[in-house]
C-alpha cells in the first residue's frame, strides 16, 4: 500500500460506539468542509497500550476542538467490544469517559483501505478479504483535511504507542501553513517563526535562527 499523503481519505460507512450509544452509520464524510479529522487506528480492545492512547487522546480532546479537529478511532472489534469497553471504568484496564466515536471495522476493509491492517490475508479478484488467522490494525494515525485529503500519516508497531503532543504540532503546522502559506521547519511549534516557500524566506528564517 502507498502512502495516502496527498491522496482522498478512503471513504466507508460503518457502526461506530460514541459513549454509551451505538451509531449505526458512522462516516468521516460528514466532517467534509467542515473540521479537519483525526483518525486513528489501534490493535484491538481490552490490551494494554491501546487505552493509554485513547485515555491520552480524551485528556487532550478540549485541544483539539478548539482546533476544530474531530477525533475518530477505529480497531477491527464489533461495536458490541468497543460499547463493553467503553463501560469497563478506567482503573480495571477500561476506556470510561472517552467520548469521541470509536468505529467497528468488523469486516476489516476500512483498516485494509488505509493501509494499517496486519496479519496473513489477500484480496480476491472480487474484492473479498481472505485471511488465514487474526487480522488486526497497527498504529496508523491520518490527519485530514477539510477537502478530505491526507495530509500526514505515521503506521507504528504494535508495541509501540504515539504521541498525542507530535499529533497536535502536526494539525498545528497544517493550520498554520492553511492560513498563512508559510512553510513549518523542523520541530516547529504553534507560536514560532515559520518561512515564507522560497529562496528569500528561507534564508531569512536561517539567519534569525
Amino acid at each position: 500500500m502507498k502512502t495516502l499523503v496527498g491522496r482522498r481519505a478512503p471513504s466507508f460507512t460503518a457502526q461506530a460506539v460514541q459513549g454509551a450509544k451505538i451509531i449505526p452509520d458512522f462516516s468521516l464524510d460528514q466532517y467534509l468542509n467542515q473540521k479537519h479529522v483525526v483518525f486513528f487506528f489501534y490493535p484491538k480492545d481490552f490490551t494494554f497500550v491501546c487505552p493509554t492512547e485513547l485515555h491520552s487522546f480524551e485528556q487532550n480532546r478540549q485541544a483539539f476542538e478548539e482546533r476544530n479537529v474531530a477525533l475518530v478511532g477505529c480497531s477491527t472489534d464489533t461495536e458490541y467490544s468497543h460499547w463493553a469497553w467503553l463501560q469497563m471504568p478506567k482503573k480495571q484496564g477500561g476506556i470510561e469517559g472517552v467520548n469521541y466515536p470509536i468505529v467497528a471495522d468488523t469486516n476489516k476493509t476500512i483498516a485494509e483501505n488505509f493501509g494499517v491492517l496486519a496479519g496473513d490475508y489477500a484480496v480476491d479478484e472480487e474484492d473479498n478479504l481472505q485471511a488465514n488467522g487474526e487480522l488486526v490494525a497497527y498504529r496508523g494515525l491520518f490527519l485530514i483535511d477539510k477537502a478530505g485529503i491526507v495530509q500526514h500519516q505515521v503506521i507504528n508497531n504494535m508495541p509501540l504507542g504515539r504521541s498525542v503532543q507530535e499529533t497536535l504540532r502536526m494539525v498545528d503546522a497544517l493550520q498554520h501553513f492553511e492560513q498563512y502559506g508559510e512553510v513549518c521547519p523542523m520541530d516547529w511549534h504553534r507560536g514560532q517563526q515559520a518561512m515564507d516557500p522560497n529562496h528569500e524566506g528561507v534564508s531569512k528564517y536561517l539567519a534569525s535562527n
